[in-house]
């Protein structure tokens, strides 16, 4: 989706794009790592499919609510990294798993890049 068009809001800052790639991107990692999990049997832990649940959810909601321009934005977007943060640290819980570590290193440059849009003027 492209913020450029003509009658449309102001473009997105680069951050603010950057910022919905990442959350997207993690949604996505996200969503495949619980398929992966789902394959694995009685080895995923509840704790870790919580945090890949909230995170999937969290991070597209984050996405769409920049994209519509939300007042909300900053707000979702420090929840977000801390579902992200949440996330990667029960990602860590499988070190050998590399969907696991993947899926980790999504959270934390989402979590990082949405830390920094909390505190941008949306």
């Amino acid at each position: 989706m492209t913020m450029n068009q003509p009658g449309t809001a102001a473009a997105m800052s680069k951050e603010m794009q950057e910022c919905v790639e990442a959350c997207m991107s993690c949604h996505t990692v996200c969503e495949e790592t619980m398929s992966s999990c789902m394959q694995m049997g009685g080895q995923a832990q509840m704790q870790i499919m919580r945090a890949l649940i909230d995170c999937s959810e969290m991070t597209r909601m984050c996405a769409d609510m920049m994209m519509r321009r939300s007042p909300l934005s900053a707000e979702m977007c420090a929840m977000c990294a801390r579902a992200c943060d949440m996330c990667a640290e029960a990602c860590m819980a499988m070190p050998d798993d590399a969907q696991m570590m993947r899926c980790a290193e999504a959270c934390r440059r989402c979590a990082d890049m949405c830390r920094a849009m909390s505190g941008a003027t949306m």
